[in-house]
């Protein structure tokens, strides 16, 4: 009489000493922790599906890796962009008051009418915000676009591997 895999069927008193190995498993070999047989035991269909099973696994948590890479360079990105734009709010505000006190700086102590003052000032303020407008467009130019280039690199290196691995066989 057998269990259904060809094995005589084990007692009660049999089962609490040591698992038996499988059939074709040597005695003296111990069964992997996780109930799968070593790779020298199992058939080819158990191995490849095994290594599908292993590699749908691995894609999954490359894809994992790309988001979470991704995720924190948005995060980054929008705390950083949040910072800018208060301090962008702030400075613009004393802007406002420092060009209305310079403006009538030079008016008493350049020009006769008040109206030259504010053309002047003005006039210097544009070339500050057109060098300004000039470093930040080739700052966002020089800047990639958010990609995961960590995940990018491990599946890179995983094609790599498995190349390598085709070509020796």
């Amino acid at each position: 009489m057998t269990d259904g895999e060809g094995n005589p069927p084990t007692g009660a008193g049999e089962a609490a000493e040591s698992p038996r190995p499988s059939e074709g498993q040597p005695a003296g070999a111990e069964p992997t922790g996780n109930g799968a047989k070593a790779p020298e035991e199992m058939s080819v269909g158990e191995l490849v599906f095994e290594v599908s099973d292993r590699a749908s696994v691995l894609i999954r948590e490359e894809i994992e890796l790309a988001k979470a890479e991704v995720t924190e360079k948005l995060n980054s990105l929008l705390r950083g962009s949040v910072a800018g734009l208060a301090a962008g709010v702030f400075a613009l505000l004393a802007l406002a008051l420092l060009m209305h006190g310079v403006a009538w700086l030079l008016n008493d102590l350049v020009f006769n009418d008040f109206w030259a003052g504010f053309f002047v000032e003005a006039g210097l303020f544009l070339l500050i915000a057109a060098g300004a407008g000039l470093f930040a467009w080739r700052s966002f130019k020089r800047a990639a676009p958010p990609t995961p280039d960590m995940a990018i690199e491990e599946a890179k290196e995983i094609k790599a591997a498995f190349d390598g691995q085709e070509d020796s066989s």
